[in-house]
């Protein structure tokens, strides 16, 4: 083997070797592979060995490398991100006044102190009982048999056989008479009733008189069949509904309910109560996030404006306020009481339930929105979601209608039998405050879309993507 060709070959551009000394014998020529190749012909390395070409003026970008396994991002995975700071101060500086002022007015209109209000009119001790069988004939004095036949124009009645079931008198049978009339309850054999015991003698049948139907029964079965309703359909979040609409009822009945019966205004009661029921409700369901805040501003504002029509138009009307129901609760006060306030109450409390869904669809609607184009700004933001509220607005008004509409059914059918005119009897106090919550409330639904879209589309705009 030849040393300057060794040589040769160790310092050239590539020291590839493609025959070795025993294949061929000293002094034969080298082969042309033993050359340094050209760039044209030369035979390309590996793909792992081979060496990145240098660009001009460039610089490859490095390859993405594979991430573990469980590495998480920060987008589009888990809970969202926390509202930016600014979004926070902004809601937190609008939302903290309100929630201290709820509180401060349930503290000033509670009660402390009163003893309950009780009815001018005591009420006898409610006993239940069954009953095991029905006579139909004529009615008859106390002590008094019939004789032969009835007269034809004499009016029947029920006698009733029962067994109370508990109360004073529990195991004891008696016997209880009722006119048969259109406007009473027909009793049947095997009916669990209620009666009224007003504490006389057990024994008398005098001291007991047949009031209700026994409804408890029933009523656990719905409410324990709309209760799995919610929870199959909505799980954790229906819970937290249920949760909620069992707090509302406490509010309304340890706080609404005893401020009213002890004389404080039935408008600002229910303003309070309102406020209480709006923030337990709302957090509660939808979890504390800016969009829950600017559903429960968009509900405060309706609210507000709601109760500011109700008594304008109420006073322009010259509404009292003074049906026959709240007549009837005066009447067992002993005291008077502010009628035409409980009205605006009515209205008030009536109306929240439905600003509630409104306001909520149309927050999510426009976070929704932001989320799917977050180049949107809030203009784009409003003007999209209030086409989306066009369509809730018609359904939701209807629904107030149709809700009220059926409450008044009976009073509806009642004035109508007057026989005057459509103008009279819209006019008549019964029909004409039905109206006013109607209208009042329908107003406050249609202002709570724009209202609430454009606080949403402000809101959301201003968020970072992360955390939409």
């Amino acid at each position: 083997m030849n040393r300057r060709d060794l040589s040769d070959d160790d310092t050239g551009p590539i020291r590839r070797v493609t025959d070795t000394p025993s294949d061929r014998s000293p002094g034969t020529p080298r082969s042309p592979r033993r050359t340094p190749p050209s760039e044209g012909t030369r035979r390309p390395r590996p793909p792992a060995q081979r060496p990145r070409p240098a660009e001009s003026g460039r610089r490859r970008a490095p390859e993405p490398k594979p991430e573990p396994v469980g590495h998480g991002h920060s987008h589009g995975h888990g809970p969202a991100a926390p509202a930016s700071r600014q979004v926070r101060l902004l809601l937190m500086g609008l939302l903290i006044p309100l929630a201290v002022a709820t509180v401060v007015g349930m503290i000033l209109l509670y009660p402390w102190g009163k003893e309950p209000a009780k009815s001018a009119f005591p009420q006898g001790v409610p006993v239940n009982a069954t009953i095991t069988g029905t006579i139909t004939g004529p009615c008859l004095a106390e002590g008094q048999v019939q004789v032969g036949e009835p007269p034809p124009d004499a009016k029947p009645c029920l006698t009733s056989e029962l067994t109370m079931t508990d109360g004073p008198g529990a195991g004891k049978s008696l016997k209880l008479t009722l006119p048969i009339e259109p406007s009473t309850p027909r009793f049947a054999a095997g009916d669990e009733v209620v009666l009224s015991y007003n504490g006389g003698d057990v024994a008398d049948p005098a001291s007991f008189q047949i009031v209700d139907f026994q409804r408890g029964i029933p009523l656990l079965l719905l409410a324990g069949l709309f209760a799995l309703a919610v929870i199959v359909l909505g799980r954790w979040q229906g819970l937290a509904a249920l949760v909620a609409l069992g707090l509302s009822f406490l509010v309304l009945a340890l706080f609404v309910l005893p401020s009213i019966l002890a004389g404080e205004s039935p408008l600002l009661v229910a303003i309070a109560g309102a406020g209480a029921i709006m923030f337990v409700a709302l957090y509660l369901t939808h979890g504390l996030s800016a969009r829950t805040s600017v559903a429960v501003l968009g509900t405060l504002v309706s609210l507000v404006l709601i109760g500011v029509l109700s008594a304008i138009f109420s006073a322009a009307a010259s509404l009292t306020g003074l049906d026959d129901s709240t007549s009837q609760l005066i009447g067992s006060l002993g005291h008077g009481i502010d009628a035409r306030g409980l009205l605006l109450a009515g209205v008030v409390i009536g109306a929240l339930g439905v600003l509630d869904d409104v306001t909520v669809t149309q927050t999510s609607a426009v976070w929704e929105l932001r989320r799917a184009n977050p180049s949107l700004g809030w203009r784009e933001l409003y003007g999209a979601g209030l086409r989306i509220g066009r369509d809730h607005v018609g359904s939701a008004v209807n629904t107030l209608v149709m809700a009220y509409a059926g409450a008044a059914l009976p009073v509806l059918l009642y004035t109508s039998l007057s026989g005057v005119g459509l103008g009279s009897v819209l006019g008549a106090e019964n029909i004409a405050q039905e109206i006013v919550r109607t209208l009042a409330g329908s107003v406050g639904i249609v202002a709570a879309v724009p209202v609430t879209t454009v606080l949403a589309a402000l809101i959301a705009s201003r968020e970072p993507q992360e955390s939409l």
